[in-house]
């Protein structure tokens, strides 16, 4: 039982080891192009909500034509 629970923390330790060995090797982004790819998501986001908010309304709008007749 004992020698399965030094497994465990051996695998551990290895995922470890191999994730921070990995982590080293990676190119990070530089804070400028870190900056300009966060501006492009929020803008790109927010025209997409309001691309959706439009669709929305019109859709409102066509359902309650369509049930009631009135706009």
């Amino acid at each position: 039982m004992e020698k399965h629970h030094e497994s465990i923390i051996a695998k551990i330790r290895r995922f470890t080891v191999e994730t921070v060995a990995e982590m080293k090797r990676c190119t990070w982004p530089k804070h400028r192009e870190l900056l300009e790819s966060t501006v492009l998501v929020v803008v790109v986001m927010l025209l997409l909500a309001c691309f959706v908010a439009g669709v929305d309304k019109v859709a409102l709008h066509a359902i309650r034509f369509v049930t009631t007749g009135n706009f």
